[in-house]
């Protein structure tokens, strides 16, 4: 039997439109890995740099951002923050943020402190948090952000002991009023509050953008493979 190619508009239009978003969903996600695998390089040599003390200067943000940077100053006790899902290995938490007043200066550097478990019965219920008392040295990485939880509604101003989804430097400077540097600082250095210092990495993801540009070239091959497949059939009959 003499085997034919039919060719159909419809079924060509189709598998074209699949071939298409499967080959851009795919590229996508290959730029996202390879974004992430520059970040790591970057964060990894920012991190083996001198770490930088901070001051009165106002630093660029993004030149700080991965640096390791010391502060010495105290802890502004009565504006502690608390940032909402934010899970560890599995476990409900919240991230505590307070500001730190940098000495000899009125600047403050907003701290991520740590990670505390949740109140699984009343997530109001926060626990006693261990403050050090008076001026101490703190060592820990600049981030332009501390992260960003999907939200819905209105972001309420954030207010002293408050649970909050989100957080920014600028929405923390107009309700504390505080003259803020332009980072966060995710602790490092150990203040024997009990709190849990175990940042997640900003590149991690790599093989699962790796594993879903995969499933989109196969769903590409598959589209192509499906039209021709099916338009010698049609020839057959």
């Amino acid at each position: 039997m003499r085997i034919t190619f039919r060719f159909r508009l419809i079924p060509f239009v189709a598998a074209a439109v699949a071939v298409a978003i499967g080959l851009s969903l795919a590229q996508w996600q290959t730029r996202r890995a390879t974004e992430k695998i520059e970040l790591a390089e970057k964060l990894q040599a920012r991190q083996s740099a001198p770490a930088i003390r901070l001051d009165a200067t106002l630093p660029n943000s993004e030149d700080l951002e991965f640096r390791r940077v010391i502060a010495r100053g105290e802890f502004l006790r009565e504006w502690p923050v608390y940032l909402d899902n934010r899970p560890n290995n599995g476990v409900a938490g919240f991230y505590l943020l307070m500001p730190f007043k940098i000495a000899a200066t009125n600047q403050y550097v907003l701290v991520a402190r740590g990670w505390i478990p949740r109140n699984v019965a009343d997530r109001t219920k926060l626990p006693a948090i261990v403050t050090p008392e008076g001026s101490i040295e703190i060592e820990g990485v600049a981030r332009q952000s501390i992260g960003h939880v999907m939200q819905l509604g209105a972001v309420d101003a954030p207010q002293p002991h408050a649970i909050v989804q989100n957080l920014d430097i600028a929405s923390f400077a107009a309700s504390s009023k505080l003259a803020m540097q332009p980072i966060f600082l995710e602790q490092l250095s150990d203040t024997h509050d009990g709190l849990v210092r175990d940042w997640p990495l900003p590149y991690t993801g790599v093989e699962k953008h790796r594993g879903y540009a995969f499933q989109w070239y196969a769903l590409a091959a598959m589209a192509f493979i499906f039209f021709v497949v099916t338009g010698i059939r049609r020839g057959k009959n």
